[in-house]
């Protein structure tokens, strides 16, 4: 019997050399070739400027100061850095809700430190407001803090506003969060007669938030998660006026809502069999899901069923479904792959 050739110690060989290349390539960060975006000579702004002059006198319309200006070097716009009274700003009207636990450890994390270090956005809202799309949390802060001025970085451009995924960093947003806060969105660009939903997708970020938005504000306690995969298979901007894509929208959550239903009834029958499984009701949203062997596809792309086809699917499914079918291997491969996915 031929012995095989010994490898060279620290498995080198050409697999392993180009394993290594592939590992390095992953892990380097390496910045373009050529620089972008403008020049130091090009950022400072007087503050007498005509892209921020009328900026600078509003915030000492409403008792603020403005501090500088600039252009901001990756896209040129002009900002305007400022302090502003707390009550001269408010949140955009469509944002996430508040949360009074994030806020008050965020107050005693500042009064720690003894400085406010991050300024606000701030926009030029509807009819001269002064409007904060990423800081709510911030601004509710300074607040129980007590402060008279706070810091913000000020745009005049008002679509800034509804960029607010993009923009918030400050609290990770949930499903529920993202949900609430693409629908308000939605809901505010329609009453201003915006055109077709499609033009939105940055601003929205996917189609099925539009939706889960809805159910969300009908049922707060939704299991959205269960059914997001579905959707993302399935949901597509709409090529419609946002207006009426809206209320095509509500029949959409109406129809997911009468399916939770469903779903609800089938997991308390189970139950009542002796199932008590956390994975329950993934496991019967996946089981009447008519999408789940398809893959899914870009935001862009044809689904493979439009919308509304595959909820009248889904919900047959879910009235014929029998509880006799399911075992409880069924359900540990469900946990198995819930695992798998954290």
């Amino acid at each position: 019997m031929r012995a095989s050739p010994a490898r060279p110690a620290g498995g080198s060989g050409p697999g392993a050399a180009g394993r290594s290349r592939a590992k390095r390539k992953r892990g380097k960060l390496a910045p373009r070739a050529r620089g972008r975006g403008l020049e130091a000579s090009q950022i400072a702004v007087a503050l007498d400027h005509p892209d921020v002059a009328g900026l600078a006198e509003q915030v000492r319309a409403v008792g603020g100061v403005p501090i500088g200006a600039y252009h901001e070097p990756m896209g040129g716009r002009a900002l305007l850095l400022a302090c502003l009274p707390l009550e001269a700003v408010q949140p955009t009207p469509f944002q996430r809700d508040l949360s009074p636990t994030h806020c008050q450890r965020l107050a005693a994390k500042i009064e720690e430190v003894s400085a406010f270090l991050d300024p606000l956005i701030v926009v030029r809202g509807q009819e001269g407001q002064l409007w904060s799309p990423n800081g709510r949390h911030r601004l509710a802060a300074a607040k129980l803090l007590g402060l008279r001025q706070i810091t913000a970085l000020i745009s005049p451009d008002e679509a800034l506003a509804y960029r607010i995924l993009a923009l918030n960093t400050e609290k990770a947003h949930n499903l529920r969060d993202r949900s609430l806060e693409v629908i308000r969105m939605a809901r505010s660009l329609a009453r201003r007669g915006a055109q077709r939903e499609s033009q939105y997708a940055g601003e929205f970020e996917s189609a099925e938030l539009l939706t889960l938005g809805i159910v969300y504000e009908q049922a707060p306690r939704f299991a959205g998660g269960a059914y997001s995969a579905f959707l993302k298979k399935v949901d597509r901007f709409s090529e419609r006026p946002l207006a009426s894509s809206l209320r095509e929208r509500e029949g959409f959550a109406a129809r997911l809502l009468v399916i939770d239903t469903q779903v609800k009834r089938i997991i308390e029958g189970l139950q009542a069999r002796g199932f008590k499984s956390p994975y329950l009701r993934n496991y019967v949203v996946a089981r009447i899901n008519p999408m789940r062997f398809h893959k899914a596809g870009k935001a862009d792309s044809k689904p493979p069923l439009p919308l509304a086809q595959a909820l009248t699917r889904m919900l047959a499914a879910a009235r014929a479904f029998k509880l006799s079918s399911v075992s409880n291997a069924d359900l540990a491969w469900v946990a198995v792959g819930a695992d798998a996915q954290e």
